[in-house]
């Protein structure tokens, strides 16, 4: 078959790593907004792969929107749960920023980041009204594959 070849990564590097994501946290948010918001969403959208968080008004118009991958996690490590939370904090401190009052949650998806996001955006000190589950499930949807007969 060949050789494995095995990647070590030393403590250097993952401090270097941890290092880009704190800074890309701590970097300042940009948000034009013309009146004051005294009630958000946030959408979460969480796949395998990546956790995505959008915040909005109370009308449904984008604030801001944060990823794994813009937070600075690269490959499998976006789909972790402590990604999430790294990318829910970006958004709680946009929220404070924008001084909300209330904010109402939507969660989307199965991946790992659906609790540990929630959590983490409480543990901020947002004041949390609903927490909805949106996920989408079919009702006897499409019609499944013929059965593989070998």
């Amino acid at each position: 078959m060949g050789k494995k070849h095995i990647i070590e990564t030393s403590q250097e590097d993952l401090i270097k790593e941890k290092e880009k994501v704190d800074s890309t946290i701590n970097k300042e948010v940009r948000v034009k907004v013309s009146r004051r918001i005294f009630v958000g969403r946030v959408y979460i959208s969480s796949s395998y792969n990546n956790t995505i968080i959008t915040l909005t008004d109370d009308k449904g118009q984008v604030l801001a929107s944060k990823s794994a991958g813009a937070v600075g996690f690269k490959g499998t490590k976006k789909s972790t749960s402590f990604a999430a939370s790294r990318v829910s904090e970006t958004i709680a401190n946009v929220c404070k920023k924008l001084a909300m009052e209330k904010i109402e949650v939507f969660i989307k998806g199965i991946g790992a980041g659906r609790e540990s996001s929630v959590r983490t955006l409480v543990n901020q000190g947002l004041n949390v009204i609903s927490i909805k589950d949106v996920t989408p499930i079919p009702h006897n949807g499409c019609r499944p594959k013929k059965v593989r007969r070998v």
